[in-house]
């Protein structure tokens, strides 16, 4: 027998309202409303009181008023385009309710003669008489104008009174739903039910109560939520059982030795952390964060020479097919002689793409770089061990679950990021995974010196480049935008490059996102060979590439990006032994902001405290790869002011872990918030 559940009304389609057709349901479907629950998070921005009532002779012109008037007189002109007109009175005074293309029988209908009606509307004054021109709210029952309206932002064809009738319905028919939460938690919420929060949450005298225990509670609830189901994919992951890999470390640490530079902490710590999980009989599914040039492709490269040393196959997928090659030559440079190695590439010819299969398949390569290529149908591994993918950033939890369901049983995935983001965001955004942070840069890397300088000054930035450029080093421009635009007044990196090959002739290459991917790379490859000095490019400048003979990057416009961004941009230098600059140009009238960022900047080289500034200065949606991530965003929920609320919820999930707690008293819970497709096979 099908039990209705009581959340089930919750998830019903729109067109279960009253008084919502096809046309209405169609509107808000365009704007992502589906059901009744995504209707709860459609919040008033404001709202308009028509309690209290007026009589005529007290009314205000440009003022929304709420007075209670007796029809005395239609005037229904025969003239097209002529207002209708309907005389109505109190004790005090006449005033005209004016309507344009309204039909006789609606207003003869709503304004009946001699019946007393209640309405509400902007009052105007016109030929020496009151007007109120096509009142939006009339009732001969009071109580229904007479009331706070809520102001919506409006979906185009629904108007705001038709949003008010809808939300007061489902406000009014909301179900009773079982607790969810510990007392413990209902605690913290002084004991709010989640039904009687959503209430206040639509309730007019509450708009912009964040800090409110109702509030409180309901962000607490998306926070939750987003926790419980990343910890159970943690723990569906951790129960897939695997063949533990086997190795000697002491040919690990043969290749260390022989390494140009020492192996950070950070980086050893995890080393150590991925090689536990690599010899442990539960699927690895990790992800490696660290910041610009801290040395992650060592680390990574190390796992994949010990997962080679157990008889695995290990594919390493890149965003590009530069950094896959560099990848690719790093490995050939540090790995012995015996490993296999190949790279997988769009410039692969045919025959050489067809033995490369035929080798991966027979188990005669043991890593193969590529791009996302590497995952292909036709593509077929005879012993893959281990994927390793760079920049995961463009991979959300749902396809980073897929991969990992196809990556196969015994096959560990360690995903690696230089995205830094504040601690918040990394509980949401990769809670579904196990964490290593390499914080630490390497011993030989000096710190990128950060200066700021007007536009005006340009002559002493040209001095300094072409000093530069006479100590063999090579120089990254970066320019906000393509071309010259009137309406923003930002450097095109079209302008830009030209204004540079008259100072330095032969030596000056553009990049821009309307480059050829073909282009692009001869350009980079180019620039990393050095056969050009100067590198002209928008923000599309690769993360991960090393060009260790760059150590000077200018950002122009530099007030115009954020601090994430600009520190990512840092990152293209100082990634050699040389000292390294960036050159920060701005216009002189700066923001108040534009002058912290720029500040901040200059004063650390730490991306995830500069990422946690950048949070506080811009807002969680902007932080750089937060976005791309593939997370829902919060509805209520802000990692800035409700840090404590995500703290609560890591706690919580912790102790639901340690104490083996059931949880499918959260399946509402996990329903609701529309994250059911990931963990649908819960009790």
């Amino acid at each position: 027998m099908n039990i209705k559940r009581n959340y089930d009304y919750l998830l019903s389609d729109l067109s279960s309202l009253k008084g919502v057709g096809i046309k209405t349901t169609n509107l808000l479907k365009r704007k992502k409303i589906n059901s009744i629950f995504d209707l709860l998070w459609k919040l008033p921005k404001s709202y308009t009181d028509r309690s209290l009532s007026s009589k005529i002779e007290d009314l205000k012109i440009d003022e929304v008023q709420t007075i209670t008037i007796i029809p005395q007189k239609y005037s229904f002109p025969r003239v097209r385009n002529l207002p209708n007109r309907v005389l109505c009175k109190d004790e005090t005074g006449e005033i005209d309710c004016v309507f344009f293309n309204s039909y006789e029988g609606y207003i003869k209908k709503i304004l009946p003669i001699g019946k007393e009606v209640t309405i509400s509307g902007k009052i105007k004054y016109f030929r020496n008489k009151y007007q109120l021109t096509n009142p939006r709210y009339i009732s001969e029952d009071s109580s229904i104008v007479k009331q706070k309206h809520n102001n919506y932002s409006l979906t185009d064809g629904i108007t705001e009174k038709i949003y008010n009738k809808i939300m007061l319905q489902i406000i009014k028919n909301l179900p009773d739903i079982d607790e969810w939460h510990s007392k413990e938690i209902l605690k913290k919420f002084n004991n709010v039910s989640w039904k009687e929060s959503i209430k206040k949450l639509h309730e007019p005298e509450n708009i912009g109560k964040f800090k409110e225990d109702f509030y409180q509670r309901l962000a607490y609830d998306e926070i939750f939520s987003t926790f419980l189901v990343n910890s159970e994919i943690r723990k569906k992951i951790k129960k897939i059982k695997k063949t533990r890999k086997k190795f000697d470390t002491k040919k690990q640490n043969e290749i260390i030795s022989k390494l140009d530079f020492s192996l950070t902490d950070d980086q050893n710590k995890t080393l150590d952390e991925i090689n536990k999980d690599l010899c442990s009989d539960n699927k690895m599914f990790r992800l490696l964060q660290g910041d610009v040039g801290s040395g992650k492709t060592i680390v990574s490269l190390l796992s994949a020479f010990n997962t080679i040393n157990s008889d695995f196959q290990v594919a390493v997928m890149a965003p590009t097919e530069i950094l896959a090659r560099q990848h690719f030559l790093l490995a050939k440079k540090i790995f012995p002689k015996n490993i296999e190695i190949e790279l997988l590439s769009g410039k692969s010819t045919y025959k050489n793409k067809k033995d490369i299969l035929s080798r991966l398949i027979k188990n005669k390569i043991d890593i193969i770089f590529g791009t996302h290529a590497l995952f292909q149908k036709k593509i077929q591994f005879n012993k893959l061990g281990l994927i390793i993918i760079d920049e995961q950033h463009k991979f959300g939890v749902n396809q980073r679950k897929k991969l990992s369901d196809k990556a196969g049983k015994d096959c560990d995935v360690l995903l690696m990021t230089a995205t830094p983001i504040p601690r918040t965001l990394t509980m949401t955004i990769y809670g579904d995974m196990d964490l290593s942070i390499i914080r630490e840069k390497p011993n030989n890397r000096k710190p990128v010196k950060t200066y700021s300088k007007l536009e005006s000054k340009i002559e002493d930035v040209i001095k300094f480049i072409k000093k530069e450029i006479h100590l063999g080093n090579q120089i990254f421009w970066v320019c906000p935008l393509i071309e010259e635009s009137k309406k923003i007044d930002h450097t095109s990196a079209v302008k830009k490059s030209e204004y540079l090959k008259k100072i330095f002739p032969n030596q000056v290459y553009l990049l821009h996102g309307k480059t050829t991917i073909e282009e692009k790379e001869k350009i980079l490859n180019k620039f990393l060979k050095n056969e050009f000095k100067i590198l002209v490019s928008t923000t599309i400048i690769e993360v991960g590439i090393d060009f260790p003979n760059a150590n000077v990057i200018i950002i122009e416009n530099a007030n115009k990006f954020g601090l994430s961004q600009l520190h990512q941009l840092r990152g293209r230098v100082g990634r050699g032994n040389k000292e390294s600059s960036c050159i920060l140009m701005f216009k002189s009238n700066l923001s108040d902001n534009a002058k912290k960022r720029i500040s901040i900047l200059k004063e650390s080289n730490d991306g995830f405290e500069i990422s946690e500034e950048d949070m506080k200065l811009r807002g969680y949606g902007d932080i750089l790869g937060f976005k791309q991530s593939g997370i829902k965003n919060f509805k209520l929920a802000d990692p800035i002011h409700n840090h404590n609320l995500f703290i609560l919820a890591e706690k919580e999930i912790k102790r639901i872990e340690n104490d083996r707690e059931d949880i499918s008293k959260f399946k509402p819970l996990i329903k609701l918030y529309d994250r059911a497709d990931i963990i649908n096979d819960i009790a």
